[in-house]
């Protein structure tokens, strides 16, 4: 495994695979690492979270750092997302007994109750654009329920991964109750028929969630699946035009337009396309471009050499079948994999920046006729992840996110995750939920106890 500087191209350091036996140990460790914190009490596990919490935040510059340099995320991003993480153990820390205290249903027995136990190794696959917030948001809710954690990583953020599991060991909690296991993709398919794992989630492309999937239910074990998105950004003849061309530009290029729930198509009714158009294309304009590790970077490199090559083919090809560049739309000079923040006109549906996934700060703009017509186009897309609605008319609104096809909708408001609120999609952008309580009971055994 290579962890490569997508600034420079270069080197970071070489990991060496785990053997196969490497990797069983790892997997034993963890089992028996469990046995012993399923008796932990709620309040022990909640102690070692708030030390989880409070040393992710004296670590917070050196682990921001480490992330930039994995996967060129702005610097400043790098920071926000680890506080993220912290409110998220925090969050778990206050509602755990809650959401995992035992139910009480009247019955004809003299006593009948749920209970929340939890399932045992949990694997997760996590991809490298959110090195850090992937994991703990799965985590977070999984460890605090019982559950033991083994974490295979996108290879490109192995430093990463390993940091996040000495964390864990520094924070208290049991040795090996979180590993990670520095294992190719490949060998993630086999993994899967081990019964010692109980349960798998897996954030990432269409083709892996649907070899998961497939495997989990071979082997009839639960399985969260959040995999790619191309949400919908609709803009309506009564919006804030200003404002919703300011949001547009930080939805579609956050983590450098490597988001899964990145605004990726910009749907705008036609009486305000133009005023939008103008005003989001200053706004792409505005986006400063460079090294990731300088606070006023708003755009860095993509992660990957391959990513790039993709991307300005995505964009050739929407090119040929008819879009427009209006700002961007061609690679700089540089060492680095840098792709400007680019907007595209003309896309209609049937070209490939409406039907693909653009995983980079490349904006689509799609003209509709009126309402109806915004729902229709959100709606042409196998994908289901995240949409946003922008109007002065809350109750419209409303009423069409009821119909958006999206497991999570913002009006006025950019998409993006929340603790306290359940996260995930329907269609090709996976099935289960993570956060909030939801996510929590996602890997417990719901369990029903009667008394005669």
């Amino acid at each position: 495994m290579i962890s490569v500087n997508p600034y420079d191209g270069q080197t970071i350091r070489e990991y060496p695979d785990f053997t196969a036996e490497q990797t069983s140990a790892a997997v034993d460790s963890a089992e028996k690492a469990f046995f012993e914190w399923r008796g932990a009490t709620l309040t022990e596990r909640k102690v070692l979270n708030l030390k989880l919490r409070d040393l992710l935040e004296k670590k917070k510059d050196e682990l921001a750092r480490l992330m930039t340099l994995e996967m060129g995320k702005p610097i400043k991003q790098s920071c926000a997302e680890l506080e993220k993480c912290g409110l998220a153990l925090s969050y778990y820390s206050e509602k755990a007994e809650l959401f995992l205290a035992p139910q009480m249903v009247e019955t004809e027995a003299q006593k009948s109750y749920v209970r929340f136990d939890p399932l045992g190794l949990v694997l997760a696959v996590m991809p490298w654009n959110f090195p850090f917030w992937q994991v703990f948001r799965f985590s977070a809710p999984s460890v605090i329920a019982g559950n033991a954690a083994l974490l295979k990583h996108a290879s490109n953020v192995t430093g990463c991964a390993l940091a996040i599991e000495t964390l864990y060991r520094e924070a208290g909690f049991p040795e090996n109750i979180f590993r990670t296991l520095l294992i190719p993709g490949s060998n993630v398919l086999p993994l899967m028929d081990d019964q010692r794992i109980k349960a798998a989630t897996l954030t990432g492309s269409e083709a892996a969630g649907v070899a998961i999937a497939e495997k989990a239910g071979r082997n009839l074990k639960k399985v969260v699946l959040e995999l790619g998105g191309s949400d919908p950004f609709i803009v309506l003849g009564d919006a804030d035009i200003a404002k919703a061309a300011a949001v547009a530009a930080k939805a579609r290029t956050i983590n450098n337009g490597q988001s899964c729930i990145a605004a990726k198509r910009f749907i705008v009714e036609q009486s305000v396309y133009d005023s939008f158009r103008n005003a989001f294309v200053d706004e792409m304009n505005k986006l400063k471009v460079g090294d990731p590790l300088s606070e006023e970077t708003d755009v860095g490199p993509l992660a990957k050499r391959e990513f790039l090559e993709e991307l300005e083919q995505q964009v050739e090809r929407s090119v040929k079948e008819g879009a427009i560049v209006l700002a961007g739309g061609k690679k700089p000079e540089s060492d680095g994999w840098f792709y400007p923040p680019t907007v595209l006109g003309n896309v209609k549906p049937g070209n490939t920046a409406f039907e693909e996934e653009i995983f980079g700060p490349v904006a689509p703009l799609i003209m509709a006729r009126d309402n109806d017509h915004a729902m229709k186009l959100a709606n042409s897309s196998r994908f289901g992840l995240g949409g946003s609605i922008w109007t002065s008319d809350t109750q419209v609104a409303e009423k069409m996110a009821a119909e958006l096809e999206v497991g999570t909708v913002f009006i006025n408001g950019m998409v993006k995750s929340d603790p306290r609120l359940p996260f995930g999609g329907v269609k090709a952008s996976g099935f289960g939920r993570e956060l909030s309580y939801f996510g929590m009971r996602e890997f417990v055994n719901v369990k029903t106890v009667v008394i005669e």
